[in-house]
């Protein structure tokens, strides 16, 4: 059986994982892994393909499984939105053209719109959950890896808004789902989160950050406070309204481009201080007030972008990526399509449907309401926590 291993949507930690993990696992069955190179576009063109690239052995040593990015390579395209009545046929002629008897298909929310698509065409496909926002049912590569590059990110600018006395703002992926923000900016210790599912109330987040400060300057000896912040893409104001460009053009799948969170909190608070009387004073009474020149403390944007989804790879996605992209190829040789692989426990293959797998999935109330008793602000008034007791036994707890 010769199997086709693809990848779509954005790239990040976790796939090439994946991707090593469904080809060793299908050489292992005297398989033949080939790689349908630049996600959904190369799908299309594969009748026009003279030669696919096959992962033998000596090719997979070419690439390392815990570098991020995909070595198949990713592109948005949506098939549905293709401009050819015959496109479903092509694919299959290119399916055909191959001798290709089943496709793993890497991706999202989107990416699993599309594999559900494919198989009600009748191409077999099996999904494997990709997304660093982390916002499908299951788990899926990329979150873990992501998180961990969060975190250090806050960690490492917090020796230069320290020294400059900023509040920095850090925005980061997210537009539906705030996951990877909210777990991110919780292990970088970040004293404020801003989240799609918390509308942010700006004079309730602006005292947290104002009594942090004055209060971090207070205790310091050396005339020394920052503030720093979390702000996924996809913020929303207390209205619940996304920020988005109302007249860019949707992409594929619908989406606009979105207008900047993190400059739009800089605003927010930068307009906020410089009405404060509260702050100049507090720059008064530790020699850092200039009239004119240096009267608040300077409020920055870091938007790192691609630099959150590249790199390495996290152990934890090198450890998932393998086992369910090997967890897929055994599904595939037992004829069992049209689903998303959950993950591979003590020898027992889990997975669902696709459509009940890229439901979207966001950050639970109660996390957030355990993390605002800890301190941390999500710009609303802090809510009283409603944990429930639950005695388990003999099965593992999911973090993410």
């Amino acid at each position: 059986m010769k199997i086709g291993i693809l990848s779509s949507g954005g790239d990040c930690g976790g796939l090439n994982a994946a991707i090593k993990g469904a080809a060793r696992m299908a050489l292992h069955h005297s398989y033949t892994p080939c790689l349908i190179t630049n996600g959904y576009a190369g799908l299309y063109n594969l009748v026009d393909t003279e030669r696919l690239v096959v992962l033998t052995e000596e090719r997979l040593e070419q690439f390392p499984v815990y570098l991020a990015g995909s070595e198949a390579g990713n592109s948005r395209v949506k098939v549905s939105k293709i401009k050819d009545e015959n496109k479903y046929a092509r694919i299959k002629a290119g399916l055909e053209k191959h001798g290709l008897k089943a496709l793993i298909i890497a991706g999202g929310d989107d990416t699993g719109s599309v594999v559900v698509d494919l198989g009600n065409q009748g191409i077999s496909c099996i999904h494997v959950p990709k997304t660093m926002d982390l916002d499908l049912m299951p788990y899926s590569v990329g979150g873990d890896s992501t998180i961990n590059r969060i975190a250090d990110a806050i960690r490492d600018l917090h020796t230069t808004s320290r020294t400059h006395n900023r509040v920095l703002v850090l925005e980061v992926f997210g537009r539906y789902a705030g996951h990877t923000a909210f777990r991110g900016g919780v292990a970088g210790e970040a004293d404020a989160i801003l989240i799609p599912e918390v509308p942010v109330d700006f004079d309730v987040l602006y005292d947290h950050v104002r009594e942090l400060y004055i209060r971090r300057l207070q205790a310091s000896d050396n005339q020394k406070a920052s503030v720093s912040i979390v702000v996924a893409e996809g913020l929303r104001d207390s209205s619940g309204k996304e920020l988005v460009d109302e007249t860019s053009e949707p992409d594929a799948f619908g989406h606009r481009k979105l207008m900047g969170a993190g400059k739009y909190v800089v605003k927010q608070i930068e307009s906020r201080m410089k009405a404060d009387a509260k702050i100049r004073q507090a720059f008064k009474d530790h020699g850092l007030f200039v009239e004119g020149i240096y009267e608040i403390p300077e409020v920055r944007d870091v938007r790192p972008g691609h630099l959150m989804r590249c790199g390495l790879t996290s152990a934890y996605d090198v450890n998932f990526g393998l086992s369910a992209g090997a967890a897929a190829v055994e599904l595939a040789r037992r004829e069992i399509f049209g689903v998303t692989v959950i993950g591979l426990q003590n020898g027992v293959i889990q997975y669902m449907d696709v459509k009940e797998a890229i439901v979207q999935r966001h950050v639970s109330e109660d996390d957030v309401r355990l993390f605002e008793a800890t301190g941390i602000s999500f710009g609303r008034e802090r809510r009283p926590i409603e944990n429930r007791l639950e005695k388990v036994s003999g099965r593992p707890v999911r973090l993410y």
